[in-house]
């Protein structure tokens, strides 16, 4: 390959470089090789980031070092569909030719497929060739990422493609399973009035599930507060009754009418010493009607007597 290019060149002594290093030191998160024809194209695959919706994914790249390589920066191009950057389009990141005001010499291509990892979970905010794809759309490609590389270019270029696909795949770890965790992170929160309705009505539950401990508790609450209110033990008979679309289970009927027996007992006690109150009223009223009678008979009489006498 050296024996194509002037040895005197900055850049093709440095691209040289890069792919001894690269050979030397080689890496299981990404794969890049230049083309035998032109070491300026080179052909790469990085492994999508774990802990993330790319995980698993191993994904292929295009990268053109310019002639000023590496006084100016490279362009990047995807290949694999991924959902967060555009195939065969250049995509603008602050370490490609878009952005040649933040690139410095002292970069490599390793440098830059290590910066392109760490951007494809990032927030894409519109920049050029970013797609804003669903993570489950992004889970989903990067799956199917495994199954071949991508078919482009020359035979001699899709030859180099398929060995960096066959060397990814062999460092590869099994494709992740999405936990229960992680599935119930992703979906939407429960509103907290849908959780109350859930709560107050039985029928809202999934068949099987029972109404939590602490609901329990305080309807049974609120049925005692009701039965202490009622006067008239056939109001409290009638306030107390379980509303079918609050309690279904028979254990609550069961502790409602056995709080509802607890609290009516005090309720006849209180009212026995106001009927002895009154029956004893009553007969204390009648004496003394009786005494009153009594004694206008007893003038009444002794008035007869003095008009007797007189007469």
């Amino acid at each position: 390959m050296a024996d194509k290019y002037n040895m005197k060149n900055p850049a093709v002594k440095r691209i040289l470089q890069e792919v001894k290093e690269m050979q030397s030191n080689p890496s299981d998160d990404f794969m890049n090789l230049p083309l035998e024809e032109n070491i300026f194209e080179w052909q790469f695959a990085i492994r999508g980031p774990g802990d993330t919706e790319f995980e698993g994914g191993i994904f292929h790249g295009r990268i053109q070092l310019p002639a000023e390589y590496p006084f100016k920066p490279p362009s990047f191009m995807l290949l694999t569909p991924n959902g967060r950057f555009e195939t065969q389009t250049k995509i603008c990141l602050s370490i490609s030719n878009h952005h040649p005001e933040h690139w410095q010499p002292s970069w490599s291509v390793r440098t830059a497929l290590v910066a392109l990892i760490a951007f494809m979970p990032t927030n894409p905010n519109g920049a050029l060739g970013s797609l804003d794809y669903k993570k489950e759309e992004r889970r989903a490609l990067a799956i199917k990422s495994r199954e071949a590389s991508p078919k482009f270019g020359t035979p001699e270029r899709q030859r180099l493609i398929d060995e960096i696909h066959e060397y990814m795949l062999s460092k590869a770890p099994p494709v992740p399973q999405v936990s229960p965790t992680q599935a119930s992170e992703e979906q939407p929160p429960i509103e907290e009035d849908q959780t109350q309705v859930q709560l107050h009505n039985p029928e809202a539950l999934p068949a099987g599930e029972v109404i939590p401990d602490q609901s329990v508790d305080r309807i049974i609450e609120e049925q005692e507060v009701t039965v202490n209110a009622n006067p008239n033990p056939s109001e409290v008979e009638a306030s107390t009754e379980t509303p079918s679309n609050v309690v279904s289970s028979n254990q609550l009927l069961q502790n409602s009418e056995t709080t509802r027996g607890q609290n009516l007992k005090p309720e006849t006690r209180v009212q026995k010493p106001d009927d002895r109150l009154f029956t004893w009223a009553a007969i204390g009223l009648t004496i003394a009607i009786v005494v009153l009678l009594l004694k206008k008979f007893i003038k009444s009489t002794e008035h007869g007597a003095v008009f007797m006498d007189g007469s």
